[in-house]
């Protein structure tokens, strides 16, 4: 049964929502020059905060440990200084980036003196709702202001000390370049997330970061557009043409390399001709590494002491060093199964025959498809995107790793000289020139 905010409840978050509203108006007409350099207050004021923000991560973490989060959970909580400095080093990289904002994507004269230009411009206000990850507050924030929005966010429970002080931090530094800090919002509770999703008048997109029936609740009670990320089911296909050396190093680094990441693989495929050869091979190497493997009947043939894989572990995000491997017959079964089980998040291939890594890239439906590396390259960061918001499985763009170019929208600017459409009408109607002026 849906609880909706009580009147105040509702009342208060939508003057915070106001506020914000009003702060983006102003970030939307700042320079480049003014918005990069309250990226760098931004990032500044993260590492003035250093301690205070660490403190608040750690006492975080001795909560969850005491409640029992769940593993993936918790390793996505964690932020240590290494960490902290990497996602700082990340907001500078936004600053680098170009503005997307004012980029003239048509430039046409309709006819002479009368001239039609397509401009990106901000969306507004972003809601983000998220698990766990302090350091998507950083990410989220400074995309956010470089693409001229306000941003209204919401982490878990698990981590509202990390967020705060996060936050507290990242208004410091606005306000330290001259930006209104009420851009930047932070909620702490549940109730404040069922208000958010009301406020279809104040608030421009919803961005939910967490499980499918989580975003599946947000996209069912919110009027607002929704930018979806759900499950991160991603796959590996071992060719019967691989390089198996190269297989394994792929298979071991997508997903013991950081499992509880959404780009870690789920499920590996195994093409019959190599199985006998490539299992052994692939599974002392995720054994090694801590990884427990599920396989179908016939990776069980090889592979005796392994646990029996179900139906269900074909649609698990485990999010932990567990993997389901399963022998498949072909490159055809391969793309079949990946197509009725995958999130459509990021799946690849191993293999050196071009026209199999062809066929899969064209006919599997993912965000992301792969050729012969690992699905972890799926990330904001690694795409030089500086930093993401999101990953997008939906199928209309924006798709996949989100950065700025998901974040504007355009507008139709037409500027003319007193022409009116009766001349372009009727029987001596005038016709239009459609001239691109580059």
């Amino acid at each position: 049964m849906t609880v909706f905010p009580t009147a105040s409840q509702a009342v208060s978050l939508t003057a915070i929502a106001l506020q914000t509203r009003q702060a983006a108006g102003a970030l939307a007409g700042l320079s480049s020059e003014a918005k990069n350099g309250a990226i760098e207050a931004i990032a500044a004021a993260l590492e003035a905060h250093e301690s205070e923000i660490l403190a608040a991560n750690q006492a975080d973490c001795e909560a969850a440990l005491a409640e029992e989060l769940a593993k993936p959970l918790y390793g996505r909580l964690k932020l240590d200084a290494v960490k902290l400095k990497g996602a700082i080093a990340g907001v500078r990289d936004v600053a680098k980036l170009p503005d997307p904002v004012g980029t003239v994507q048509i430039n046409r004269e309709l006819d002479e003196g009368l001239i039609l230009q397509r401009v990106a411009c901000p969306l507004g206000v972003l809601g983000v709702i998220f698990e766990s990850r302090p350091d998507a507050v950083m990410q989220i924030s400074s995309l956010a202001v470089k693409s001229g929005n306000g941003v209204i966010l919401k982490g878990g429970k698990e981590a509202v000390r990390s967020c705060q002080a996060l936050v507290k931090a990242i208004k410091q530094g606005l306000e330290t370049a001259g930006v209104d800090p009420a851009a930047v919002q932070l909620l702490t509770t549940r109730e404040e997330t069922r208000a958010l999703l009301q406020l279809d008048g104040f608030v421009d997109l919803i961005i939910p970061r967490g499980s499918n029936s989580f975003v599946r609740y947000v996209q069912e009670n919110t009027r607002i557009p929704v930018l979806g990320h759900a499950d991160g089911i991603c796959h590996l296909y071992v060719d019967a043409a691989a390089d198996l050396a190269q297989a394994v190093a792929i298979a071991v680094d997508a997903k013991a390399g950081y499992p509880s990441a959404c780009n870690a693989i789920e499920t590996l495929l195994v093409h019959r001709g190599v199985a006998a050869t490539f299992l052994p091979q692939v599974a002392e190497a995720l054994q090694a590494a801590g990884v427990k493997l599920r396989g179908d009947e016939a990776t069980r043939a090889v592979l005796p002491d392994i646990a029996a894989a179900t139906e269900e572990d074909w649609a698990t995000e485990y999010s932990d060093l567990i993997l389901a491997v399963k022998v498949v017959d072909s490159l055809e079964a391969a793309i079949d199964h990946i197509n009725r089980y995958g999130s459509r998040h990021t799946d690849a291939i191993a293999t050196q025959d071009p026209q199999a890594a062809a066929t899969f890239m064209n006919q599997v439906d993912a965000a992301g498809v792969y050729h012969n590396c690992s699905t972890r390259f799926a990330d904001g960061f690694r795409y030089g995107f500086g930093a993401e918001v999101g990953i997008s499985t939906q199928k209309m763009p924006p798709r996949g790793p989100v950065g700025l170019e998901g974040l504007v929208t355009y507008k139709y600017k037409v500027v003319g000289k007193g022409h009116i459409v009766a001349t372009y009408s009727g029987e001596q109607a005038k016709p239009f020139t459609h001239r691109d002026l580059g």
